[in-house]
């Protein structure tokens, strides 16, 4: 109960609530747990929301810069990373795009009226219109209220594509949310066009028809070297980068920079499941949420890739590798299992079969919820009423527990709370799938890259 009244402390640090907490609820009906979780959830982008801009701050808690050192050696191969604190100031570009995804739901579900929504998302794309951005690619962290740029590292401190990628699907499918003939939605709509008419996803393909490459800075330039290879997140970055009605890339950077490269095709086996894409047991399951927040994977075929294939087998692998549980951690199981990127006791650590420290994200298992409704309620239900009074708080579940080690985070994370909120709608109603799919640019970059999907009528 201590780490529960202590976050409780903190939301009435904010200011008065629009969506009261709740506690453990007994005898919940499936649907009515859901409801309970997505609206608790969506409280982080909602109450917690950075008070000038809107944004969606990067984390309920602040940390030390070399929190990421571990991660970013090993993602950007850059030694050299920098030092100091991300606290309430620091606002997630990806994570702000999730928040957006989770204010659809929210109106949609009635937490919040339509008008009151609008105003947060006018407030933030006004705010947006005027930050940092870099051939209007924005950094990966940003200053809530100033809009200057965060440095994630002492070379990426300026456009990260991957980011955008992410704001600018929550983005789009807002606009094609509020679809409404008001000058406030008309005025919503045009910001939303300015900013996605103004990234230049071409920019990052050095002009040429090789690799794409994920970061740019004004100071270093290309210097970050790093080209973006599959199979991992960024599916969205490259859709979205071919769908571009004013500086799109080539399908040849696709093919060139995501599918030809080592990492993307497996065709294993693993624990009886074939996986199609992807590195040994299919890595962290983030690699299953983020694109598919927006892109429905059902029916989703490229390069003889069936993707709702590679997610479900993806999912199931990453559970019965939890039940397995070679290394014997505490707790693992069928009703407790989910191992994907967050925090730890160690720091930041992308968690996986590769790399497991008996550290579960609740986020894991929820967001796996289109692909494993069954084993994923189940999983909510022992969170919920077993481990509650330990990791559930007034934004929802923590981001990571070890019951090894009885560590229990205090922190949630943009990118961690925003996919729980989004999937588990796409598993209740398709809502996101439904708004995103329909919209002409997307269509026109999944065609671009060759990809075949229900959505598109040949």
């Amino acid at each position: 109960m201590r780490r529960l009244l202590f976050l409780f402390t903190v939301i009435t640090v904010h200011g008065q609530s629009d969506i009261p907490p709740v506690g453990i609820i007994k005898g919940l009906s499936d649907s009515a747990l859901l409801d309970v979780v997505q609206r608790q959830t969506f409280r982080y982008f909602w109450e917690f929301g950075h008070p000038v801009s809107g944004l969606a701050r990067e984390r309920s808690n602040t940390i030390r810069a070399d929190y990421f050192w571990d991660y970013a050696n090993e993602a950007y191969n850059e030694p050299n990373f920098s030092k100091g604190t991300y606290g309430p100031e620091t606002c997630a570009i990806g994570g702000t795009g999730f928040g957006v995804l989770a204010t659809i739901v929210a109106v949609q579900r009635g937490w919040i009226g339509r008008d009151t929504a609008l105003r947060r998302l006018v407030k933030m794309v006004d705010f947006l219109n005027k930050a940092d951005s870099y051939h209007g690619i924005f950094p990966h962290f940003m200053n809530g209220e100033t809009g200057k740029t965060i440095p994630f590292g002492k070379l990426d401190d300026g456009a990260d594509i991957v980011e955008t990628s992410y704001l600018m699907m929550g983005l789009l499918c807002a606009r094609a949310y509020f679809n409404g003939d008001s000058p406030f939605e008309k005025y919503f709509r045009n910001r939303v066009t300015t900013l996605w008419n103004c990234a230049d996803w071409n920019w990052h393909a050095k002009g040429a028809n090789a690799l794409l490459y994920w970061h740019w800075s004004p100071r270093n330039d290309f210097d970050m070297n790093f080209p973006i290879r599959g199979w991992n997140e960024c599916l969205i970055t490259f859709i979205l980068s071919a769908a571009s009605p004013t500086h799109p890339i080539s399908p040849d950077v696709y093919y060139n920079s995501f599918v030809n490269s080592a990492s993307y095709f497996n065709g294993k086996t693993y624990y009886g499941y074939k996986l199609p894409l992807g590195f040994e047991y299919g890595g962290p399951l983030f690699f299953a949420h983020y694109t598919f927040m927006g892109i429905d994977p059902h029916g989703l075929k490229s390069y003889h890739v069936d993707y709702w294939e590679q997610n479900l087998h993806h999912t199931l692998i990453n559970r019965a590798y939890c039940i397995d549980n070679p290394k014997k951690y505490k707790g693992y199981g069928a009703d407790c299992w989910g191992l994907t990127a967050g925090d730890s006791y160690k720091g930041y650590v992308a968690h996986c079969p590769e790399e497991d420290l008996g550290v579960i994200q609740p986020t894991a298992a929820l967001s796996s919820m289109p692909y494993t409704p069954e084993y994923s309620v189940q999983v909510l239900r022992h969170f919920y009423y077993d481990l509650g009074d330990k990791i559930w708080s007034p934004y929802g579940f923590v981001d990571g527990f070890c019951e090894t080690k009885d560590w229990y985070a205090q922190s949630h994370l943009a990118i961690d709370q925003g996919p729980i909120v989004v999937m588990i709608e796409n598993y209740r109603s398709g809502l996101i799938w439904k708004l995103f799919m329909q919209i002409p640019d997307v269509q026109n970059g999944l065609t671009k890259l060759g990809f075949e999907t229900p959505w598109i009528k040949k």
